[in-house]
């Protein structure tokens, strides 16, 4: 399932939603070359959180090849600024856009609830929390970590708490056949959790092989369940009575 619109009217301009998304485009387009292999490999190494360097648990000099003929080494200094560098990397055209999706999607609506600032800390606390649960499962681990899904995740974690009735419309690729269905948020979000944690459990014995970080989705997904309690405002939350239960609705094109 993947979301493109929810039944969510916001009362502030999501500026901050938008200055993140934006963010990332540029640091996609500027900084990792579109995707070229070079600037990629670049950006994913030295902007890139690699836990066996921040956690100095593995040797300098170790690494892994992320390209043909293109390495990652370990450095001997651990670059605690990769902990925020690394949500605006990513690894392919496909990570950028869904990621982006996902945080315009349900971004506006926790930017709303919280303001521009608390918003900002927010996004950071659970991207930061999101490499900490990867890291926990791999403290070893020479693959870089890259990109905004586990902040995006907080901000997940945050709407299931605050709108689970909420409709999100979501588009399902079965074959030729392309269908839309509006879903409860507690039902596409459970979902995408479940997924998540599966993933997480299949992977767990080979969590320095790269490919998907699932617990630093459940990391952030724990963290954005947390911390919307401390982050929302009261007043807005007051102001704004919960929309109508949610409910399905099916629109199939073939």
């Amino acid at each position: 399932m993947f979301p493109y619109k929810d039944d969510n009217p916001t009362e502030l301009t999501p500026i901050v939603t938008v200055g993140i998304i934006a963010a990332n485009a540029l640091a996609w387009l500027f900084v990792q070359g579109m995707g070229s292999a070079e600037p990629l490999v670049r950006s994913v190494c030295d902007l890139g959180l690699v836990p066996g360097e921040l956690l100095q648990t593995a040797k300098p000099g170790s690494g892994v090849e992320l390209a043909p003929g293109l390495f990652c080494l370990v450095d001997a200094v651990p670059h605690y600024s990769t902990l925020v560098t690394s949500m605006f990397m990513h690894g392919g055209w496909l990570h950028l856009i869904g990621n982006m999706v996902f945080l315009w999607v349900f971004g506006n609506n926790i930017e709303d609830v919280m303001g521009h600032g608390r918003f900002v800390v927010f996004y950071l606390l659970c991207g930061v929390a999101a490499a900490g649960a990867q890291m926990l499962v791999g403290p070893n681990s020479v693959v870089p970590m890259v990109g905004a899904s586990g902040a995006i995740s907080g901000v997940l974690g945050a709407y299931l708490l605050l709108y689970p009735r909420v409709r999100v419309h979501t588009l399902l690729f079965l074959g030729f056949y392309v269908t839309t269905v509006a879903l409860p948020a507690y039902v596409m979000l459970g979902y995408w959790a479940l997924l998540q944690l599966l993933g997480g459990l299949v992977n767990l014995s080979g969590v320095d092989r790269g490919g998907t970080a699932f617990f630093a989705h459940i990391g952030g997904f724990v963290a954005g369940f947390i911390l919307i309690r401390f982050f929302a405002s009261e007043d807005a939350l007051r102001r704004r009575p919960q929309p109508p239960s949610g409910y399905y609705r099916y629109r199939t094109y073939g």
